[in-house]
């Protein structure tokens, strides 16, 4: 429950700052090849909000690499010889990537030439892809591991080949879904407060820049995000079955064509699915491609082995219904767009307000689907979750999640609290970036200040006196 806690709370920041920073690439290029302050004004914008999403990540992803050691040190012992490395990649590569070409993304505009500053946005989106990707290629391999050998002291080991850890059966799937996921996520989040803005002047330029660029977004990937996530189900099927007879709700085997439930409620206790409203032999078609093809039962399986089906069950129809709602607000803005009434149909803009978290949502619900389903495995079909924790009574971590609980609702709900600020104000013609504030940095320790610099120490001193520049 604890580490449950603190991946979902951290999941939303990555989910947001992944699609956020490949759309301010987008914003700064056509900025530079249009040369419209409109597209500079909306990167600003974004920029600022951008900077505390990515700070609330960083900060909520730190505490996770300590509850390796503190909540599953027999899972890093065990697994750590696999893993260990690629989280080390994932330092190595995108972290310190991003670390070293955010502070001119933030605060360099102005003070670098325009080609370096793009550079560095590039750069930035680029280290958010790079993370998901390694972070990606540890969790799939703990789906599907491949590649390893195992030690005298039953430790998961590299094999001949890291290439077969890293693109491990689910990872493509995984990596695919995830980041279009992202990029939805963002979409519908700038369409949100397009629409917003919206609904208060229809005339608002960069409301309806912003509305724009994200209702294609959902019109364009939404249907590419179901047909991925069509694929990752097929290869889920292949390797983790139970997980997908969780998903279906199938407590008994159908040897001639299995039946597609809407809704239901789980009952684990009697292996049931009560109140349960089907379509024959859809779930065979979705899954075979064949409508009486058989498809096995959570029957089929140990009563130990079964994941708990009523979570899996309804996460995951959170997930495919969130994801149906985005394909039909990309349909609406289509045709909204072909009848030109894009900005003229309040509804519409509701609609999309509405929307904005369900990204946010759908993210949280996919994974939990994904990570309760390979229950009762940390390391699919080898390693327990009972057998990876570490040793600690339960008030220990009762207390510590409940710490845990506190401080992230003071502290990120103050952050989010912020962005929400920085979202009803709105883009507006000469928007300032993080690098005009007040409080911005000015130069770094030992860096002797350019000409801007000595003026704005100059004008300090002429304020403070003499000994204040000396």
């Amino acid at each position: 429950m604890q580490f449950a806690f603190t991946v979902s709370f951290h999941f939303i920041f990555p989910a947001f700052s992944i699609g956020l920073a490949s759309y301010l690439a987008v914003l700064e290029g056509l900025w530079l090849k249009t040369g419209k302050a409109l597209y500079l004004d909306l990167f600003r914008y974004w920029l600022k909000i951008f900077a505390v999403a990515f700070a609330m990540g960083v900060v909520s992803g730190l505490v996770m690499s300590y509850q390796f050691g503190t909540n599953w040190s027999v899972f890093s012992d065990k697994a750590g010889g696999v893993i260990g490395p690629l989280m080390a990649y994932e330092v190595l590569t995108a972290f310190f990537l991003e670390a070293g070409f955010l502070g001119v993304m933030l605060f360099g505009m102005g003070r670098v030439g325009k080609g370096l500053h793009f550079a560095a946005t590039l750069m930035v989106a680029l280290g958010t892809f790079i993370s998901a990707f390694w972070i990606l290629s540890v969790n799939s391999w703990m789906q599907t591991p491949t590649g390893y050998e195992i030690g005298p002291g039953g430790q998961f080991l590299p094999g001949p080949s890291w290439a077969a850890i890293i693109f491990n059966p689910s990872f493509p799937y995984r990596l695919v879904h995830t980041v279009i996921a992202a990029y939805l996520t963002t979409a519908l989040a700038v369409g949100a407060v397009g629409a917003w803005h919206l609904l208060r002047d229809r005339q608002n330029a960069h409301a309806r820049k912003m509305f724009s660029m994200a209702m294609w977004m959902a019109a364009l990937v939404a249907p590419v995000q179901i047909f991925a996530g069509d694929a990752h189900g097929l290869n889920t099927l292949e390797h983790q079955p139970a997980k997908v007879m969780a998903m279906e709700g199938h407590y008994q085997s159908h040897p001639h064509g299995a039946p597609l439930y809407l809704f239901g409620i789980p009952d684990d206790r009697t292996q049931t699915l009560r109140y349960a409203i089907a379509i024959p032999k859809a779930s065979s078609l979705i899954l075979k491609h064949d409508p009486d093809a058989p498809l096995a039962g959570l029957d089929t399986i140990a009563p130990d082995k079964r994941p708990p089906v009523w979570i899996v069950f309804w996460s995951f129809r959170v997930m495919v219904g969130l994801g149906f709602a985005m394909l039909g607000l990309g349909l609406w803005s289509l045709f909204a767009r072909a009848r030109k009434k894009l900005y003229d149909w309040p509804w519409l803009h509701r609609a999309a307000l509405v929307m904005g978290p369900s990204g946010f949502v759908a993210v949280i619900a996919g994974w939990v689907t994904t990570e309760v389903g390979r229950q009762p495995y940390t390391v699919y079909g080898l390693l327990t979750t009972a057998e990876s924790r570490s040793p600690i009574a339960a008030p220990a971590v009762a207390a510590s999640l409940l710490a845990f609980i506190l401080v992230y609702c003071a502290v990120f709900g103050i952050g989010v609290w912020y962005i929400l600020k920085l979202m009803n104000q709105g883009a507006h013609p000469h928007e300032t970036g993080p690098e005009q504030d007040e409080r911005a940095p000015i130069r770094s320790a030992g860096i002797t200040p350019g000409p801007h610099q000595h003026a704005a120490i100059e004008e300090m001193g002429e304020d403070s006196g003499a000994g204040a520049v000396t």
